[in-house]
């Protein structure tokens, strides 16, 4: 029997592959057999729900607020508490030192900003795709990735580095990145990637980036992507081609296939929902992409 072929129009993302890492069966259903299955990934549903519509209208406001509208109408437009709170966190992170280069229309040693931008390249015949919340070029040549997060908890950092997006984002801004650097070639030296918490806005996160993370990311996404063609390629519809199930069950407390494989029924909380400690981690993606930043 033939195996099935790879999905042609299938991008792989930061949130694809993490998938991938977490749970390769989890990234079969989704991915590849793009199997719907009506079950919430978290308790109480409504309330995950809200989150995630809350932080996708903070993303937004914070892009209309690099592109010039004003704080102050921004705001007027708030009836949420939540969002207020995080609104008013991110105001102060605008009156910091590294905040400051950010305030929209004023002058600043910052030369250029590009908001909600997006970057895609190839390899081993994959697309390789990523949608940046704020890449900020300086005139020294320095190069800052910006990613805005709405999480409970913040994570530590060794969880963060360990992400596929920490990984993906600055290597894909120097395979495709040239076009924001006047046509020249980006070197990883150039790039920094900082995470900024809306619920710790003054404990943001700075990963810097070099020639030897450069080549580690690229040989890590390269073997993610040849492992998934050679499963793909290996498997069929007869029992026992599934791709893994992961051996860490506590991923499956939030994953909306749990009872397919036969993990539970119950969802999780969403206290727990990404609480990062080295007990309890429960490292679940649910972001941007999820909500209609990519269709997979």
């Amino acid at each position: 029997m033939n195996a099935p072929a790879m999905n042609p129009d299938l991008q792989f993302s930061q949130s694809s592959l993490q998938d991938f890492v977490d749970c390769q069966r989890r990234f079969q259903l989704r991915y590849l057999l793009r199997l719907a299955w009506p079950a919430v990934e978290s308790e109480p549903v409504m309330e995950n729900e809200r989150h995630m519509r809350l932080g996708a209208q903070f993303h937004q406001m914070i892009h209309q607020h690099l592109l010039g509208v004003p704080s102050e109408r921004l705001a007027n437009m708030l009836h949420d508490e939540i969002l207020l709170g995080w609104w008013e966190n991110y105001q102060a992170f605008l009156a910091s030192d590294l905040g400051q280069a950010l305030n929209a229309g004023q002058p600043t040693e910052f030369t250029h900003l590009h908001p909600e931008i997006g970057l895609a390249s190839a390899s081993l015949g994959c697309r390789l795709v990523a949608k940046y919340d704020l890449i900020v070029h300086t005139p020294s040549g320095k190069i800052l990735i910006f990613d805005w997060k709405t999480s409970r908890h913040r994570p530590k950092r060794t969880s963060l580095s360990e992400r596929v997006q920490t990984r993906l984002y600055p290597y894909l801004l120097v395979q495709a990145g040239a076009h924001l650097n006047a046509g020249q070639p980006i070197h990883p030296s150039q790039i920094e990637m900082i995470y900024w918490f809306a619920n710790f806005p003054e404990q943001p996160e700075s990963f810097p980036y070099d020639d030897r993370k450069y080549a580690a990311d690229e040989g890590y996404i390269n073997d993610l992507l040849a492992q998934i063609l050679h499963k793909n390629a290996a498997a069929s519809p007869l029992p026992g081609s599934q791709f893994p199930l992961t051996s860490d069950e506590k991923r499956c407390r939030f994953c909306a296939y749990r009872s397919l494989c036969d993990r539970g029924v119950q969802a999780g909380t969403v206290d727990l929902m990404d609480l990062d400690d080295e007990d309890t981690t429960i490292p679940i993606t649910l972001d941007l992409e999820q909500i209609g930043e990519i269709e997979f």
